[in-house]
């Protein structure tokens, strides 16, 4: 009798992992909709980017509170608070394609289009495939912090090489975050859902950002 109701290793680890990528499927379009939503109120409000400072004191202030309190129901509440907030300062850098290339809103429609697509792909060819990527980890946190870094130079010495250089990597190692996040979470590597979420929202962030900074940069219009 006692072998009803118990449930093999195998068996609960599929389980346990469907969990997993249910949370975090639903918890990243919740996020992705009320960041689009928090973009929306920016634009309309015409507000000023808060500046290269104040974005990344709230972006690791935010991250660091949803790393550590990712346990409790806490962790969804500074979920929501990070991607509003990069909502916010992703609205006023929308307002500038719109306003300053005469095909901005052609350009944001490729480059979401093409995140979608992107992000779309890669989830289910590593869903299908089963593939192990966590090899992936060192090398895509040492990329991060090299393209972080440089895009910090570019910031204060601009250079369009630099630019799309710093894009094009960005764009690489995110796409690579995409098959690493959701193979964690396919072979057990990753059983917190929030900490997921954060990890596919901030690729797909800096994916869209990348692919359109490189699409402005090559559009016809200066």
């Amino acid at each position: 009798m006692s072998q009803y109701r118990v449930i093999s290793r195998p068996q609960a680890g599929v389980l346990e992992t469907n969990k997993v990528l249910r949370n975090t499927y639903a918890l990243l379009a919740m996020t992705l909709l009320f960041s689009a939503a928090a973009a929306g109120v920016s634009m309309s409000l015409d507000l000023p980017h808060p500046g290269v400072i104040i974005t990344l004191v709230g972006y690791f202030g935010l991250l660091f509170l949803t790393n550590k309190f990712s346990h409790s129901a806490w962790g969804i509440l500074f979920v929501f608070a990070l991607t509003g907030f990069m909502g916010l300062t992703l609205g006023p850098i929308l307002n500038l394609y719109l306003k300053h290339y005469a095909n901005g809103g052609q350009l944001v429609a490729t480059a979401l289009g093409g995140t979608g697509l992107i992000f779309v792909g890669l989830s289910l060819y590593a869903l299908a495939s089963r593939k192990d990527f966590s090899f992936m980890g060192g090398m895509l946190m040492a990329g991060i912090l090299v393209a972080f870094i440089a895009g910090l130079i570019g910031l204060f010495v601009p250079m369009p090489g630099l630019q799309i250089a710093v894009s094009a990597m960005f764009i690489l190692l995110m796409s690579g975050m995409i098959l690493w996040q959701t193979s964690e979470i396919v072979h057990g590597g990753e059983n917190n859902y929030i900490l997921a979420t954060v990890s596919l929202y901030v690729a797909i962030f800096n994916l869209f950002t990348s692919l359109l900074q490189i699409l402005g940069i090559f559009s016809n219009d200066d």
